[in-house]
């Protein structure tokens, strides 16, 4: 039997394996490791949440910041609401007498509205506005094309005379907008009025305590402006779409939608679509800001890069404020290029062979002042100098003038019509008395000039002067004298004279006179 072995006696330990002590610090990495995951987990939330909370702290202070701004301008408003209703009835109430003054005067009024100066034509556009006679506002206006920059300074003074200056002017368009009612006469383009009327409407109906936040318009003018201004999209469909309209129309149309605060969020996009089709307009950039499309500017700006309009691009650029992001020189040495294809492309053009020369010329022409004028208004002479482009219209301005130059002929020599000879003057055929003959007279014994010049025989008569190939007879033709017949000549010449016939068959027997000078 195995002895028992004592529990007091020592026994060897057993070591532990080279394999348990891996697993042990494999097991303490991948605690680490997963600590270091889950701290780094920890801290990105925590800094998310820092971040998150941050954001929306500052989101609420521009809230309550809005809501102060919205609060106050709102306070404002109703305390100016008196105010402004006390000017606007005062205005309406010395409107009122002035009218009425207008009316009870005997004062007898141009018909034709003919003024001498500024002052006369004020007068009568305030006699117009007074008695609020739309029509007759209308026809004069437009009457004074010419005079367009006096009507602009003096339209507003005069429609601040109006009782109700907004439906004043809605009258007063009602004629071409937002139709046409003149039908297919209709004649000009009356859209330039139309446009002047309701710019100059805007400082008359603008809120004289708070500004252009409120337009002082009744809610029932401001209702029909809103007709009108559906009734002209319900027609573009009739006029054939967007592409089809005119822009005139369509600058008519915004400036209706800015004059009267009727703008719809929900039409930005027609609004854009009608902003670039008509880019070109002057006012198009303002009309663009007006209407809220400030934030679509960079796109709309790109679209007209892309359509090859960078001259409009560049004034857009200018009214937003974007010339870093779209630099302006670029653009304008890119128009000149596609300018220049443009003209190559019009020469190359079999169908234009005639005018080819000219077109191109003109097309290259219109683009160059286009592009100075652009330099000079946004003073961009350091960046592109225009001298170079200046040389290049006047050398075209030269090129046209001297293909124009005419051929210069001599006042008093005609040139004939079959054979390019010089003709009689315009009275040489002409009779003294005033009966003609149907018949042709007898032609006189004229010396040919081609033939050999003959003897004199009489000494009395002096020798004609010598002929260089004219057909043309001289100034004092040598007729043959029946008593002084001069003897035959040896050769092939008859004997009696040849009969030539009169010059021209003028059949009136007077041989024209003609200036020496042409024969020497």
């Amino acid at each position: 039997m195995g002895s028992i072995p004592d529990p007091g006696e020592l026994t060897e330990l057993t070591q532990p394996s080279f394999d348990e002590f891996q697993r042990q610090t494999s097991l303490m990495t991948s605690c680490t490791l997963l600590w270091k995951e889950l701290s780094d987990h920890i801290n990105s939330l925590e800094q998310n949440l820092i971040k998150q909370s941050e954001t929306l702290k500052r989101k609420i202070e521009a809230l309550d910041s809005e809501t102060k701004a919205s609060l106050d301008s709102l306070k404002k408003r109703e305390l100016s609401i008196e105010d402004s209703v006390k000017i606007a009835l005062s205005r309406v109430e010395f409107n009122t007498k002035a009218a009425m003054r207008t009316l009870g005067d005997d004062v007898e009024d141009n018909p034709d509205g003919e003024v001498d100066d500024g002052d006369g034509l004020l007068q009568h556009l305030k006699s117009t506005c007074l008695k609020m006679e739309a029509k007759e506002f209308w026809s004069f206006v437009i009457g004074k094309k010419k005079e367009i920059d006096l009507l602009r300074e003096k339209i507003p003074a005069a429609l601040s005379e109006c009782i109700d200056p907004a439906r004043f002017v809605m009258e007063a368009i009602s004629e071409v907008f937002p139709v046409d009612k003149r039908g297919n006469e209709g004649g000009s383009d009356l859209a330039w009025a139309c446009v002047l009327i309701l710019e100059s409407l805007i400082p008359v109906v603008v809120d004289p305590v708070i500004g252009k936040s409120r337009i002082l318009v009744t809610p029932s003018m401001k209702e029909q402006a809103k007709e009108i201004a559906e009734t002209w999209k319900k027609s573009l469909e009739e006029r054939g779409g967007i592409e089809n309209v005119k822009t005139p129309d369509v600058h008519t149309f915004l400036q209706h939608l800015v004059t009267f605060g009727i703008v719809k969020k929900e039409d930005l996009e027609l609004y854009r679509k009608l902003v670039v089709a008509s880019a070109w307009r002057k006012q198009m950039p303002k009309l663009a800001v007006s209407l809220g499309l400030g934030d679509q500017m960079p796109d709309m700006i790109e679209e007209l890069i892309s359509k090859g309009q960078q001259l409009d691009a560049v004034h857009f650029t200018y009214e937003v404020g974007l010339v870093d992001k779209f630099p302006p020189v670029p653009l304008l040495k890119s128009f000149l290029r596609d300018a220049k294809k443009a003209a190559s492309s019009i020469l190359d053009d079999p169908n234009n062979t005639g005018r080819a020369a000219q077109l191109a010329a003109r097309k290259e022409q219109s683009a160059l002042r286009a592009v100075i004028k652009c330099i000079e208004e946004y003073k961009l002479e350091a960046e592109f100098p225009p001298e170079n482009l200046k040389k290049r219209l006047e050398q075209l301005e030269k090129t046209k003038t001297e293909k124009r130059k005419p051929v210069v002929v001599p006042a008093n020599k005609r040139t004939r019509v079959n054979n390019g000879g010089p003709m009689p003057p315009a009275k040489a055929g002409r009779l003294t008395n005033g009966y003609v003959s149907s018949f042709p007279a007898p032609p006189p014994f004229v010396r040919s000039p081609s033939h050999t010049q003959y003897p004199a025989p009489v000494p009395g008569y002096p020798s004609p002067p010598p002929m260089y190939g004219s057909r043309s007879p001289p100034t004092n033709p040598y007729a043959y004298s029946p008593e002084a017949v001069p003897p035959p000549l040896a050769g092939s010449y008859p004997g009696a004279p040849m009969n030539y016939p009169a010059y021209g068959g003028y059949g009136n027997g007077l041989a024209p006179a003609y200036q020496q000078a042409y024969y020497r």
